[in-house]
């Protein structure tokens, strides 16, 4: 595990407004109502599980709060690292490991945790790992790249029928049977033109490659299983009415997280999902399909 301590906030960092990175390009869902619900502020403690931009950070920050912060990608960890933020204790790990990274960094009985699930601005735009099919870019699909298995592992290796079953599982596609003899067919299979090509051309609203990569991306990172992990362990850090925000962008990331919330036996503080209004998605396509649903420990 690899650990950065806060440090003292840079006059370069102070420069860059709450939600961008230094290049401007993250903008983070959400973000007033995420402040809202968690309600930072001097002598509190959170737990941001997906940094990302670190936009939620700095806004938490700046409110006085103390903020323990897990980013698994290595370049995220580094850029998230220079900028040597006040009052941040960065670690270069999992959240699937959470509950033991909380222990070893101070962070128990913390008044709130956040997590602000799927890709960030980074992964999709310079990462060059292939999370997304307007590049052509290796099949990679790894946060951390030390992990192993790779996207281009399993369409040029895996077994047709387990192809099939990764895409109606995780990608919900109806089509996984037709898709997966498509991909099967197209090997070798070595860059996201490559996997376009193969999955085939667009029918209907959705793009089909969109549901595919998607179900790619969370075998790859194990993101699921990773996610109930975590929520699970969520329970034992967070202090008496400590919040947990957890940030959804698809059906299967929100059926984990309303469950999660009964099996922690939290009091509903959204009774519906909050969703990002029009001018919000206007600002940021990203937050289209959004839910944050907030619990807090009685």
């Amino acid at each position: 595990m690899n650990m950065i301590p806060g440090k003292s906030l840079t006059d370069n960092a102070s420069q860059i407004n709450v939600g961008q990175t230094s290049s401007g390009t993250h903008i983070p869902v959400l973000l007033k109502e995420v402040i809202k619900y968690l309600d930072p502020g001097p002598d509190k403690t959170f737990i941001d599980c997906t940094p990302g931009g670190g936009g939620h950070i700095r806004a938490i920050l700046e409110r006085g709060a103390k903020v323990l912060a897990i980013e698994w990608d290595d370049e995220i960890f580094k850029s998230l690292e220079s900028e040597k933020l006040e009052g941040l204790t960065l670690v270069n790990d999992t959240y699937a490991n959470l509950e033991e990274i909380a222990k070893e960094c101070g962070f128990v009985n913390v008044s709130g945790i956040l997590f602000d699930l799927g890709m960030s601005s980074y992964h999709l735009d310079k990462s060059g790992r292939g999370f997304t099919f307007r590049y052509n870019e290796p099949l990679d699909m790894r946060y951390n790249t030390d992990s192993g298995l790779t996207a281009k592992d399993i369409v040029n290796t895996w077994p047709q029928k387990e192809i099939e079953n990764i895409l109606k599982i995780y990608g919900e596609e109806k089509r996984a049977g037709q898709i997966a003899g498509n991909i099967v067919r197209g090997r070798p299979i070595e860059t996201t033109f490559d996997l376009k090509r193969a999955i085939g051309g667009k029918r209907g609203r959705i793009d089909p490659a969109t549901k595919t990569f998607q179900a790619l991306r969370i075998v790859v990172n194990a993101e699921l299983n990773s996610l109930m992990t975590a929520l699970d362990q969520s329970g034992r850090i967070l202090s008496e009415r400590g919040r947990l925000a957890v940030i959804s962008f698809h059906s299967l990331e929100d059926r984990i997280v309303k469950n999660a919330f009964k099996k922690l036996d939290l009091e509903i503080l959204t009774k519906k999902p909050i969703m990002a209004d029009r001018a919000e998605v206007r600002n940021n396509p990203r937050a289209r399909s959004v839910r944050l649903r907030v619990g807090r420990k009685r």
